[in-house]
């Protein structure tokens, strides 16, 4: 049995395999598999055999819808008639509203004043709230969490939430169920539910794939948390990549992270934005900053990859017009 892990005022257990594959029981209830599409050119540049994982072709354009269905699903009656509230920049938001919509619970999302317009719409089109406060993903997580003790909803926590992490595991059994011997998976970092559920389902099934997690040098305070192993924050963000837009790591996911992944890369603005041209030109797939992390990551550590089987995360695609034509000018 895992140990319990201190995350905040609650005690949690982190999620282990059978978890994941309960799971995957109430997420295929409402999604279907993503592909799972070998990249030739990925492959021929990168000298080495590249899987991409499309995530961007889930209902919301991002991978955590998966761990939303999962949290609301399990919701106790008094939970769902309280209602719910999350801080998010973006696609958690996104998958919280998608499944409350669902299993009819009220949603309010916090997020920041200026959060992604193509995600806040998003989520009220979910027919969830959204309350805009603080310049960033943490300062609207303060509020959200002052709401939350204020009217009594129930809060949901972007990482330390066991039944988000299982959720999510379900795209890592997918990969594995594909390519069996698949050698490395690289996996974006914010908060960390994605890195963490991967590496909990690989170490799992075979302890010798390596999991490699990525975080921008802009946000870099799991990183610099996990390399240290010491709780470290940053005073600013300097990304447009929501998805990895955190100023300070999460318990849950960072424990788990310390314990089970092998390694944590950092890319820079201009290699996220260079990677969502190459994934556009190479596999016809829009990534936003988050989800171009992983394949910016794979150029970085090309020579280490040589000769292995590869799966990239293309976490999330919801990338606006605005933001495209700002990075193809740039080029």
């Amino acid at each position: 049995m895992q140990k319990m892990i201190l995350c905040g005022e609650r005690e949690m257990q982190p999620p282990d395999l059978i978890d994941v594959y309960k799971a995957q029981k109430i997420v295929y209830k409402y999604l279907k598999k993503t592909p799972l599409l070998k990249s030739l050119y990925l492959s021929r540049v990168l000298d080495c055999e590249v899987y991409v994982k499309c995530e961007n072709l889930q209902p919301i354009g991002a991978f955590k819808i998966r761990g939303g269905l999962n949290l609301i699903s399990n919701l106790s009656h008094d939970e769902r008639e309280r209602g719910v509230i999350t801080a998010s920049t973006g696609n958690h938001g996104q998958s919280i509203a998608y499944a409350s919509h669902l299993f009819g619970v009220k949603a309010i999302i916090g997020m920041p004043k200026d959060a992604n317009p193509l995600k806040a719409d998003a989520i009220r089109a979910l027919g969830a709230e959204v309350a805009l406060h603080g310049k960033d993903f943490d300062e609207a997580k303060d509020w959200v969490e002052s709401e939350a003790k204020r009217v009594g909803y129930r809060y949901i926590h972007s990482g330390n939430e066991p039944f988000l992490i299982s959720g999510v595991g379900t795209l890592f059994l997918e990969i594995i169920e594909e390519v069996p011997d698949i050698d490395t998976i690289i996996i974006p970092v914010g908060g960390g539910s994605s890195a963490s559920a991967g590496c909990i389902v690989s170490k799992s099934i075979n302890p010798d794939i390596e999991v490699i997690g990525v975080q921008s040098e802009g946000a870099p305070a799991v990183y610099r948390s996990w390399k240290s192993g010491k709780w470290m924050t940053t005073e600013s963000i300097e990304t447009f990549a929501e998805g990895l837009a955190t100023r300070a790591p999460f318990e849950l996911t960072l424990q788990i992270m310390r314990e089970k992944l092998d390694d944590m890369i950092l890319v820079t603005e201009e290699e996220i934005k260079k990677a969502i041209l190459t994934m556009l030109e190479a596999t016809h797939l829009l990534a936003e900053g988050a989800g171009a992390a992983s394949t910016a990551a794979a150029f970085k550590i090309k020579d280490k990859l040589r000769n292995k089987k590869v799966a990239l995360i293309l976490s999330g695609g919801n990338l606006t017009l605005d933001q495209l034509a700002d990075i193809i000018n740039q080029k």
